[in-house]
């Protein structure tokens, strides 16, 4: 680790891993004996279709993803998902959504632009710190998709079993968890996520989405908001986010060189645990979700007062832990420690809100 680099606990853009920044680092000026930048190349060249397919390829193998899916490369992040899955996907009209966050809640408002939204269940009563039981919803038989959000960012919630769809499509955000533990894709129909957090730089949604979802008959619809369009010119209608393809296509060879997702869920589930096991015997902060549904990705907390959080955020800040200001809907502190934050930035952090609390408690 060098530690000349901040430990950035951002919600994202978040920190990448070192050995793919190096690796970026030096192929910067000339890529591979191309003479030219990747930012700086033609997508239609052969250099990067060899860049994409090798990315697609090594996701795919990451994932396990059946050959029946898409993979697809898309501008425009995770937030205009809110609206082309129900544009794409509402056949009947008619949708499911559980309601568990902030984003959960913005894709709900985006897809009753559209059409009928069924909101099955809410964890809004207790401010989003736990994930309502979806055993046994009442999913009507018209409906075209049930929606999750499975990792929600700012409340630090995440699923631990996904709900009882009765045989309807599953569609899941899984921008602030992507790639961080193993996912059995065929358990769903379409996952999204936004690359900014786990994977690349911002600017980029990674879609997988099964082939018999993708419609021929949404003539009326902008072309470039057809998934169809995307799948049918291999993610490159026009010209894609090429510099975050090639990002990306690296952290994928990254995950498979240290053992694969099994190997990282069990860093994320150690890493999680220094600090939550700190916020479990602390007198000063405390997690503000319910333990049986923490997130590893994103861990809110909070002290008695807004003005000794303020304090707190401010005096980390100044030691070099950069971004833990807690979103506004929750107040407080948020670490996120995606993928790339390594454990040694959790204990620091966690070290230092020790020392923080001695000296305010003694």
């Amino acid at each position: 680790m060098n530690y000349n680099r901040t430990f950035n606990f951002s919600a994202g853009p978040a920190m990448m891993p070192e050995p793919v920044l190096e690796e970026i680092r030096d192929e910067m000026m000339n890529y591979r004996g191309s003479g030219m930048c990747v930012m700086e190349m033609s997508h239609r060249s052969k250099v990067f279709q060899q860049i994409i397919d090798e990315a697609e390829q090594d996701l795919r193998e990451l994932m396990g993803i059946p050959d029946n899916y898409k993979v697809l490369f898309i501008q425009g992040g995770a937030t205009l998902q809110f609206s082309m899955i129900p544009m794409n996907l509402m056949k009947n009209g008619k949708a499911v959504y559980i309601e568990t966050g902030a984003w959960s809640k913005k894709a709900i408002t985006e897809a009753k632009k559209v059409g009928e939204v069924v909101v099955a269940a809410s964890s809004k009563d207790k401010n989003y710190t736990y994930i309502p039981d979806c055993s046994d919803l009442e999913i009507p038989e018209d409906t075209d998709y049930v929606y999750i959000c499975e990792n929600e960012t700012i409340h630090g919630v995440t699923w631990n079993k996904l709900p009882n769809t009765k045989g309807h499509v599953l569609v899941s955000d899984q921008s602030s968890m992507f790639l961080s533990k193993p996912c059995n894709v065929s358990d769903y129909g379409m996952i999204y996520a936004g690359v900014q957090k786990n994977v690349g730089p911002a600017g980029m949604v990674v879609v997988i989405i099964r082939e018999d979802l993708i419609r021929d008959d949404l003539t009326q619809l902008p072309i470039y908001l057809q998934y169809k369009t995307h799948a049918d010119a291999g993610s490159m209608y026009n010209t894609p986010n090429c510099w975050a393809i090639y990002c990306c296509g690296k952290v994928f060879k990254y995950l498979k060189s240290i053992g694969g997702l099994e190997v990282m869920h069990q860093r994320n589930i150690d890493k999680a645990k220094v600090m939550y096991d700190f916020l479990d015997s602390s007198r000063m902060f405390t997690g503000t979700v319910e333990p049986e549904f923490r997130s590893l990705m994103n861990i809110p907390f909070v002290t008695e007062s807004k003005e000794l959080d303020a304090e707190v955020v401010a005096a980390t800040k100044a030691a070099g832990y950069d971004n833990l200001k807690g979103h506004k809907s929750v107040g407080g502190l948020r670490a996120s420690v995606y993928n790339a934050m390594p454990k040694e930035g959790v204990e620091a952090l966690v070290e230092f809100l020790k020392k923080f609390e001695a000296e305010h408690t003694a």
